[in-house]
């Protein structure tokens, strides 16, 4: 042991000897100095991310607060003053998304690290026609504005225009730059892009709570025509009068809007998310690769019943809505809604139920590699669950403890345990789909090209000549091969001769494959389940919710107990089965 200044050092090396020379002590100094800075690399990095993480939710916490105190009615705080905040919190984004723009433009010189398994194409496009009716909802808040400028806030006004930038502006950014592996300003660049994770989820959070409270005041406004009494229904109009023919079809027509817009935010919160846990990341190039997308060959059934239950959804909604609304069909709607639940759940379950089946017979190991976006796409599956299986559960304890007996109390038990049920066996089924790792012999996606191999100071690669090797006399094969993969990505066309198949091949220009029927099997059946879950996410998002109409959780939990779980749970099921079609879709290319 030697002494330094009153710390003791134990001796690191087990080789080492009590009575130790000046080499060794030398040599101990390294060590504990190497030792020192192991320990502490890290420190800067996570000091960030939890100053990064704790920044953003006390920003998400300062807009649930001015929420809380919107809901509560009073005169002391306003909807302007929660619109203001946002509106402050997305021209913060725009100055860090121009910043952060400018930076890479005069950084084009030096490569950017990419994670190709951050987003897709198809990912970004859906974003992108959501973001259109995003605009569009703006341009009809700023219609409104325009009709009632004389008695309402200038905040109204302000704040779709700054929202209408900040989307475009994030959209820009989404196709170009959310694959980007920051190493440069990290610390700064964490809070920029937390401040763009947390902004999105306060627009998510406040477009839940418009579209929750125009619900709650249609479904007040029901209750009280078909008789009910002590209700208080909340008038939000502008105490003047329209200067324009048109407010009220900005008005009804922004909440057919909202869901479309709800499910923008909270997708766009998640992608940068994955871009925040990647910024510092080490990207491993040889799983940083996607593979392309497998022939569709054998698609029938699953397209054919995945319409069909689309077409019965639009069918049960038209006339859920229509026949909800007077006394003597009321019944009638809920328990229709209910059966036809069962019998989607049903299929549902046994869709699920035959993949695992497949799995199970199917003997692959799973990919353990490190992928932020996969492990988010299964905390949010989980998560998103408990909002669905919390309102399943509240059902199941209220029919259990009915007094009385309306005719769907029975649909309504069954309906709740197949919600637990089907969720449970598409969790697993997406999850393990996505985990599984892909069989060999598939093509890769050439979007990272592989390094061509110049030079090689390895014994067992280098060449056993001395000089500039002609690959093309060595191995004509593959030089053919990379001289093509160049051709390619600069556009032009290029083909190698191709050496004559010992195997005969069939007349024709393409090679048949010979099918294989549990990948059919498997495209099929996620093909169907993307269609169920838009199904059942077009029912609750348009007005479709029995929750609220069948009375037997109001009885059971109180009016106000109820309306607050499914404030909480509708809004997590809606993105639970919107999240579901983009996983299964990956899930659909994979297969």
């Amino acid at each position: 042991m030697v002494e330094h200044s009153g710390l003791d050092i134990m001796c690191l090396n087990k080789y080492c000897h009590s009575s130790s020379s000046s080499s060794s002590s030398e040599h101990d100094k390294k060590t504990f100095a190497k030792l020192k800075l192991n320990l502490s690399g890290d420190y800067p990095r996570k000091n960030a991310e939890i100053l990064s993480g704790q920044y953003g939710t006390n920003l998400l916490l300062i807009g649930a607060a001015l929420m809380l105190a919107i809901a509560y009615q009073g005169n002391s705080v306003k909807e302007e003053h929660l619109l203001s905040f946002i509106t402050c919190l997305m021209i913060l984004q725009l100055i860090w998304m121009m910043w952060y723009i400018l930076v890479r433009d005069r950084q084009k010189n030096t490569r950017t690290e990419r994670d190709v398994h951050a987003t897709t194409c198809w990912i970004r496009g859906g974003l992108t026609l959501l973001a259109l009716f995003s605009l569009i909802m703006d341009a009809f808040r700023i219609g409104y504005y325009v009709g009632y400028q004389s008695c309402v806030s200038a905040v109204l006004g302000v704040y779709p225009v700054i929202h209408a930038t900040h989307t475009i502006a994030q959209v820009h950014f989404l196709w170009f730059h959310i694959k980007d592996v920051i190493k440069s300003f990290e610390t700064f660049e964490r809070f920029g892009v937390i401040h763009a994770v947390f902004t999105n989820l306060l627009l998510w959070c406040n477009g839940v709570m418009s579209e929750a409270k125009h619900f709650l005041n249609n479904h007040m406004r029901r209750l009280s025509a078909l008789g009910y009494e002590n209700l208080t229904i909340v008038h939000s109009e502008p105490l003047c009068n329209c200067t324009t023919s048109t407010c009220s079809m900005f008005t009804n027509s922004l909440y057919y809007l909202y869901p479309f817009n709800i499910e923008y935010h909270i997708f766009v919160s998640a992608m940068l998310f994955v871009m925040w846990k990647n910024i510092g990341r080490t990207i491993d190039l040889s799983l940083n690769r996607k593979k392309l997308a497998s022939k569709t060959q054998g698609l029938s059934v699953g397209p054919i019943l995945g319409l069909l239950a689309l077409a019965s959804t639009i069918g049960i909604l038209v006339v859920y809505i229509t026949y909800v609304e007077s006394l003597q069909t009321r019944q009638s709607a809920i328990s229709m809604f209910y059966i036809y639940g069962i019998v989607m759940l049903v299929f549902m379950c046994l869709a699920g139920a035959s993949g695992l089946l497949i799995y199970r017979v199917d003997h692959m190991p799973l990919d353990n590699s490190k992928n932020p976006s996969r492990q988010l796409d299964t905390e949010l599956l989980f998560g998103s669950s408990v909002g669905s299986w919390l309102m399943s559960w509240c059902s199941i304890v209220a029919v259990l403890s009915a007094s009385s007996n309306p005719p769907h109390l029975w649909t309504n038990l069954v309906y709740s345990l197949l919600i637990v049920l089907e969720k449970y066996m598409q969790n697993l089924f997406i999850i393990e789909s996505l985990y599984r790792q892909q069989e060999d012999g598939e093509r890769e996606d050439p979007e990272l090209p592989n390094a061509p191999e110049i030079f090689s100071v390895t014994s067992s690669l280098a060449p056993p000549y001395n000089g500039i090797i002609n690959r093309a006399y060595e191995t004509p094969d593959r030089a053919c091969v990379t001289m093509e993969n160049e051709q390619e990505e600069s556009g032009q066309v290029y083909r190698c001769p191709r050496k004559p198949s010992e195997v005969p091949l069939p007349l024709g220009n393409k090679v048949a494959e010979p099918p294989n029927i549990k990948r059919q099997i498997l495209k099929n059946i996620a093909v169907f389940l993307i269609m169920c879950n838009i199904s059942l996410w077009i029912l609750p998002a348009f007005g479709c919710r029995p929750q609220y109409d069948n009375g037997l959780e109001q009885d059971t939990f109180g009016f106000s107990i109820w309306t607050t779980v499914l404030n909480f749970a509708i809004p997590l099921n809606l993105f639970y089965r919107m999240h579901s079609v983009a996983s299964l879709f990956e899930v659909f290319r994979r297969v």
